[in-house]
């Protein structure tokens, strides 16, 4: 049986830091959209988002360890140049995809990182699978998004 160590604690926290910054990032999204079906893809995956975080808390404090509770510095950042892209760009919806599409291809890394730690207890495994096939799913949807905006 593995065992839960301090190391995938932190390796759990820092995909729970960037679950928080995806979903900040993506209510910002559709606070800047006027597109319907942008608007609602946002907030489902804002929503999505959050799901995955209390998902990732409840598996670090099962494991005895302690969870961390708001976004990075970066990804206060890349909101923050979402914001100023959306001021400046004439096309902000297809701008915000393209962020879109870059963070999630970016999150999948992430969790192939994660999850090639052969030391995982299963039911993080799961978890982490499940979500990063969503992720992927998602990444292939917001794709033909692009294609509509």
């Amino acid at each position: 049986m593995s065992t839960y160590t301090e190391t995938i604690g932190e390796k759990l926290n820092d995909l729970l830091e960037k679950n928080y910054d995806a979903e900040n990032g993506y209510k910002k999204a559709s606070d800047h959209t006027d597109n319907p079906y942008l608007k609602s893809f946002f907030d489902k995956k804002s929503a999505e988002r959050h799901t995955f975080g209390q998902e990732l808390k409840s598996e670090i404090t099962n494991f005895g360890q302690k969870w961390e509770n708001d976004g990075s510095v970066k990804g206060a950042l890349h909101r923050t140049w979402m914001d100023v892209k959306s001021l400046f760009s004439a096309d902000d919806d297809e701008a915000m995809l393209e962020e879109a599409i870059r963070g999630e291809k970016a999150s999948v890394e992430e969790y192939r990182e994660v999850l090639s730690d052969t030391s995982l207890p299963p039911s993080t495994a799961t978890i982490l699978t499940q979500q990063m096939n969503q992720i992927q799913a998602d990444l292939n949807q917001v794709k033909r998004l692009e294609d509509l905006s």
